[in-house]
């Protein structure tokens, strides 16, 4: 018998621009809502905090040259968050035990923003999983100088405003206002949000752990980041070996959804030349 109670599937608002319905893999005890399509290379992505879903065009785009995998982290769209849960570590051992249990030996790890700690929390602990590592606009280093700004501390408005440079691409992506259910989904994504990165709000070990990768990786910034300080994209560059620096050009926070062809190109490239 396990010791971990099992978590129970929860019905979330559906966004109105893009839907499409997930597998699900129980792993801990966990429903973990994942989407595959695609063949090639075998990619995960692991999202940021908030938009869920709103990734998928990005999705879609890179299932056509892979095959792409994207879990909804636990706390997000149609993945519960287990009482037990607190920290990336947690996140780290429930990611490893979803990777054998989806069958995946190497992988070509992406992550975005928050998505971006936690991958680099698991190529710390598991580098022999990685065929490549791609951070986008990544945090959870610390930057002593420059410690950025503190979103939990913003209202909605002046995040929304940090997170796009592009209002046209803001606009198509703000809730409805009148729509109840989808505010309280936010809500409760941004407590998720807050249960992994509000204390503290960087890993000082991740410094020294991932100086022992030997995989390719790549950190790709945001030109005008407003929200995260574009040094936290030079650390993680210094920090990691074998690894490229890239910038979209014109782009805040959010590249996933202002610049998502651009983004795949450079990242199928990048994973292209990984696999040789």
């Amino acid at each position: 018998m396990s010791y971990i109670p099992a978590v129970e599937k929860i019905e979330v608002p559906k966004p109105r621009n893009y839907y499409t319905t997930p597998s699900f893999e129980t792993v801990l005890g966990v429903p973990i809502a994942y989407r595959r399509k695609g063949q090639g290379e075998t990619t995960v992505l692991l999202h940021g905090a908030g938009f869920t879903r709103m990734w998928i065009p990005f999705y879609e785009t890179m299932s056509k040259t892979l095959d792409f995998i994207a879990p909804e982290q636990p706390g997000f769209g149609e993945t519960p968050m287990p009482d037990w849960f607190r920290s990336f570590d947690d996140l780290t051992i429930l990611y490893d035990q979803l990777f054998t249990q989806l069958g995946l030996s190497k992988i070509h790890l992406i992550g975005f923003s928050m998505g971006g700690w936690a991958a680099a929390e698991i190529a710390s602990f598991y580098p022999n999983r990685l065929k490549s590592l791609s951070l986008i606009t990544p945090v959870g280093l610390r930057l002593p100088d420059n410690p950025g700004v503190d979103m939990f501390q913003l209202e909605p408005a002046e995040i929304m405003d940090r997170l796009f440079n592009d209002k046209d691409v803001m606009r198509e992506w703000l809730p409805d206002p009148d729509d109840f259910d989808e505010g309280i989904q936010m809500y409760a994504e941004f407590s998720a949000a807050a249960r992994l990165m509000w204390a503290p709000r960087y890993n000082l070990a991740l410094e020294r752990r991932l100086q022992r990768l030997d995989c390719p990786t790549l950190v790709i910034g945001a030109e005008n980041d407003r929200l995260v300080p574009d040094q936290m994209a030079d650390k993680y560059a210094e920090i990691l070996p074998n690894c490229s620096l890239t910038r979209i050009d014109g782009t805040g926070h959010e590249p996933l959804l202002e610049r998502p062809i651009e983004l795949a190109s450079k990242l199928n490239e990048f994973i292209e030349d990984s696999a040789k």
